[in-house]
């Protein structure tokens, strides 16, 4: 499956319990079609003490969330697109499909 969404890109959560939340790709799992967003879908999870972390404890991070449930934001106008392809001077760019700017 051809995936759509890229590390650096801004996104918007459209569906599940975080909808309407919005931050930058941080990775993409391409295997598992998964996402990490910033500072969405945090969850905590007890980490040992160990030489890394002497202290231990409670740890927030995020957790992934599945590219079907992430749009991609318009560079032009702030909302959710759907992301399309075109050549262009000899080049295939992904394009935002409401305003047909480059992304």
């Amino acid at each position: 499956m051809k995936l759509k969404i890229k590390t650096g890109d801004t996104v918007r959560v459209i569906a599940g319990d975080h909808k309407g939340s919005e931050g930058k790709v941080l990775n993409v799992d391409r295997e598992k079609n998964k996402a990490i967003v910033e500072g969405v879908n945090t969850v905590s999870k007890h980490e040992k003490p160990s030489a890394k972390n002497p202290q231990g404890g409670i740890v927030k991070k995020e957790a992934p969330i599945h590219i079907s449930n992430l749009s991609l934001i318009d560079p032009k106008s702030g909302d959710a697109t759907r992301v399309g392809y075109e050549v262009r001077d000899g080049k295939k760019v992904r394009i935002a499909k409401k305003s047909k700017e480059v992304i």
